[in-house]
């Protein structure tokens, strides 16, 4: 018997030890436009496609890179409505901590509350998980960060990522790249 008649519940593993519908999630990921981000020395650089599906579509409309704070964006893969209300959430996070301490949030704080966002619609009925991962770039007293976000709410730290369609071309270029830029310094 297949995955599929365990698809339908957010809270039931399947036999193979999968939350099916965090597959499908990370199915809408992969079918996103290629995204990825690169941290350097002294920042990080995030990028990504911006097809339009159709050349009379508006393209000022189409925004998949936002700023979170003054020192935080983020770029999605997967579908955008999701990363709208991830983006308006963490916004918000981003402000009640400025309100509650007079500072900007950290990097890693905002990301971990935002995961948490993430993880909480893996486990809550009524809802589905997001079919979006975020690529969040920040600056803080710790330095330039990269993390990404996964629709299950996992969360890692980055020297450089890459998320959507092309994962796999732009991991391979992002580590050769990497591997010769440190043994060239």
């Amino acid at each position: 018997m297949g995955d599929s008649q365990y698809s339908f519940s957010l809270t039931t593993f399947s036999p193979s030890g999968k939350l099916v519908q965090i597959e499908h999630a990370l199915t809408a990921v992969g079918s996103g436009q290629t995204s990825l981000g690169i941290k350097a020395a002294n920042g990080v650089v995030i990028a990504t496609e911006k097809k339009l599906p159709s050349i009379l579509v508006d393209e000022t409309s189409v925004q998949k890179i936002q700023i979170l704070t003054p020192n935080i964006g983020v770029v999605y893969s997967g579908m955008g409505p999701d990363s709208r209300v991830l983006v308006r959430k963490s916004r918000k996070q981003a402000e009640q901590y400025y309100r509650l301490y007079k500072e900007p949030i950290p990097v890693t704080q905002l990301v971990r509350e935002t995961a948490t966002v993430m993880q909480e619609f893996t486990q809550s009925g009524g809802v589905r998980p997001f079919g979006v991962s975020l690529l969040v770039a920040g600056y803080d007293d710790k330095g330039p960060q990269l993390y990404q976000v996964d629709p299950s709410g996992s969360y890692f730290s980055w020297k450089a990522s890459a998320m959507g369609k092309n994962v796999s071309n732009a991991k391979t270029f992002l580590e050769k790249r990497c591997f010769m830029l440190k043994f060239s310094m």
